[in-house]
């Protein structure tokens, strides 16, 4: 698993693009597993620190009940529609997964500023970051694994 600092050092290119979707579009969609194994989506905001990914949850929220049993996680950061004229106009979306760790340490979490009492906090280490959008007729896919690195997959 990859923080996001080497995350950023293995694949400086995509990780400028992802930071700067993610930045921008402040909701994203986490996807977490049920007890039962099912998905279940939430939406969720994130933050970047000391280069780490964070989540932070309300005290008792379904989502971190989820990362607390089972920390598998992925995040989804969509964009905002391109001009229906010009698809390549797109940003595009980004995808992250890995697993969310609780933090339970209790100044790095009311450093956090976190609303409530109670709060969970999450650093995300990663093992997939997917960047896709549209060049010209093109769907483009890169695509960074750990251990693997970056790919680009392209499709018409």
């Amino acid at each position: 698993m990859a923080s996001w600092q080497e995350f950023e050092r293995q694949a400086p290119e995509l990780a400028t693009v992802i930071r700067a979707l993610m930045d921008t579009y402040q909701h994203k969609v986490l996807a977490t597993l049920r007890k039962d194994g099912s998905p279940r989506v939430s939406g969720t905001e994130a933050d970047f620190r000391h280069g780490e990914l964070w989540l932070g949850s309300m005290r008792g929220a379904v989502k971190a009940l989820d990362l607390r049993r089972d920390p598998r996680m992925a995040l989804h950061v969509t964009s905002a529609s391109p001009d229906p004229s010009d698809p390549s106009s797109w940003e595009g979306d980004a995808k992250l997964a890995g697993r969310a760790v609780e933090v339970t340490d209790e100044e790095v979490i009311a450093s956090f500023e976190l609303p409530g009492t109670g709060s969970h906090l999450f650093r995300v280490e990663l093992t997939e970051v997917v960047w896709t959008r549209v060049e010209g007729d093109d769907l483009v896919i890169d695509s960074w694994r750990e251990g693997v690195g970056v790919r680009r997959l392209r499709r018409k």
